[in-house]
């Protein structure tokens, strides 16, 4: 029997919360602890199932790691048994988790081969990893996909700088082929490159370790090959997925609630994309203070027309909250048109919402116009299943508003990104309980 969570909804809740470190950023900076023999000190680790999968990989591949604090590791890659990649044991656990797809820039770069399992991960439509095997390729690297062992092998032992035009703006793909670069002959160009914050956060990091990184923060960074990396010490930024998706509980269930230590000016449009839902929330030094709302309505566009929220890449609105947004509309006053263009699955747990009581038309797999409630009517309580972490949140969001008693099954999937879910919504008062 799988774990679920029972929620009795409907009741404000008040008080702190700290959002957890950011869980893409840890997937990034934890695989580039391979890139240097030395001692890498890394705090701000959010303990769930998706990074504590890859430190363990790490582990299972020779990398000497310490727990220092409960979100602090010493990690040490000196002697890695690169014979590890072929073995069963890797197949096991390097293809249940996608993060895995993370170690092979480093590896590349510092052992010059590297082999993976084709990676599973998210059910949210096709998310294709040719970003990063092109950008390898065109540094030179050479493989062969094996369909009976299901591995790709690399062979990397030259990997020279070049010009490279990234055919999507792909966060992982962006940080892989950096951390192959760094090591790399000559000078590499990446344009089209991801901006994230957390990209820019590895960026910082590996040139404290010694690389040479240029442009960081734009689309188009420049790296100068070094012939060896040193190590460091780093932190990560909270989650600011997390931040979202708090600020969204606040209005939805018209509780006070304040989020500590945000990082502010890392949250780009964020939370101006929230005040466009009608949400109250104000900076205080460097929290968000949201007050307890009866009422948020949602804004028009300055013609009087229908308020659109999509996604983009940075410093647009990240896909990762749109399926906040969305349940958040489900009780504004007035209409939204949410658009995920990223990805094509991410909309089909609104047949969840539905059952619950929203004003939803899912117009096709990447648009659904959402009618606003205004808390007249309260989503009802049900069963439901949860398909994907993002979307999983934001059923566990609606089940907080909702009245009457709401099970989510399969939190495993939520788990995967929101570390002791449970025990810190019970802190601000919510009724919920794991069966």
């Amino acid at each position: 029997m799988k774990n679920a969570f029972v929620i009795q909804g409907g009741k404000p809740l008040k008080g702190e919360i700290i959002p957890q470190g950011a869980k893409n950023e840890a997937l990034q900076i934890l695989s580039a602890v391979l890139l240097t023999p030395e001692p890498m000190t890394i705090s701000n680790i959010p303990d769930i199932v998706d990074v504590n999968k890859l430190i363990e990989l790490l582990q299972d591949m020779g990398v000497e790691t310490e727990r220092l604090a409960s979100d602090t590791y010493r990690f040490q890659a000196k002697n890695i048994d690169p014979e590890f990649f072929e073995s069963p044991e890797f197949k096991a656990k390097g293809g249940g988790l996608r993060g895995s797809i993370m170690i092979v820039g480093p590896l590349l770069a510092r052992y010059g081969k590297a082999a993976i399992p084709k990676p599973g991960g998210d059910k949210i439509g096709r998310r294709r990893l040719d970003t990063h095997f092109l950008g390898f390729e065109k540094l030179g690297a050479r493989f062969d996909y094996n369909p009976e062992t299901g591995f790709y092998k690399v062979d990397a032992s030259d990997l020279k700088g070049t010009y490279i035009l990234l055919d999507e703006a792909s966060v992982t793909g962006t940080a892989n082929i950096v951390m192959a670069a760094v090591l790399a002959k000559g000078t590499t160009t990446i344009y089209n490159a991801a901006c994230e914050p957390y990209l820019q956060q590895l960026c910082k990091m590996l040139n404290r370790m010694g690389a040479k990184i240029s442009g960081i923060g734009s689309n188009l960074l420049t790296i100068e090959g070094v012939t060896e990396l040193k190590g460091t010490e780093h932190r990560m930024l909270p989650d600011m997925i997390e931040i979202g998706s708090f600020i969204g509980l606040a209005a939805m269930t018209g509780s006070e609630i304040t989020i500590k230590d945000v990082h502010y000016d890392e949250l780009g449009i964020i939370p101006n994309t929230f005040r466009r839902l009608g949400i109250k929330l104000e900076r205080r030094g460097d929290d968000i203070y949201i007050p307890a709302q009866d009422h948020y309505e949602i804004e028009t566009f300055i013609d009087g027309s229908t308020m659109t929220i999509a996604d983009a890449p940075w410093p647009g609105f990240t896909p990762d909250l749109l399926s906040i947004v969305l349940v958040v509309a489900t009780q504004a006053k007035g209409s939204v048109l949410i658009h995920q263009k990223m990805f094509e699955s991410r909309l089909f747990f609104v047949d969840k919402l539905l059952d619950m009581g929203a004003q939803i038309i899912l117009c096709d797999p990447h648009r659904a116009s959402v009618i606003g409630l205004d808390k007249r009517v309260q989503l009802r309580g049900i069963s439901m299943t949860s398909p994907d972490i993002r979307a999983g949140v934001s059923l566990l969001i609606a089940a907080l508003s909702a009245q009457g008693q709401s099970t989510i099954y399969n939190i495993e999937q939520i788990e995967r990104g929101y570390q002791h879910i449970d025990e810190r919504l019970r802190a601000l008062g919510a009724d919920i309980t794991r069966i």
